[in-house]
């Protein structure tokens, strides 16, 4: 149940610096096709939060082989 807690969370992390990124630095022309719109930028935010969040997966799964 932690274990997706956290995903769930860095998802969630990711969707917030995407948005950020939009709010601070975003493009004011609106010729920028990512980060002249907060529900793209946060998109990608969080897409890239999940792809962490699924990468850690692996790293958990050798983890658990050199434990055992």
């Amino acid at each position: 149940m932690t274990r997706y807690l956290l995903k769930a969370g860095v998802v969630v992390l990711g969707a917030v610096l995407g948005y950020a990124y939009y709010h601070y630095v975003g493009c004011r022309t609106g010729t920028c096709p990512i980060t002249s719109n907060p529900w793209i930028s946060t998109g990608y935010g969080a897409f890239f939060g999940l792809v962490l969040a699924w990468g850690s997966r692996k790293k958990q799964k050798e983890d658990q082989k050199s434990g055992e």
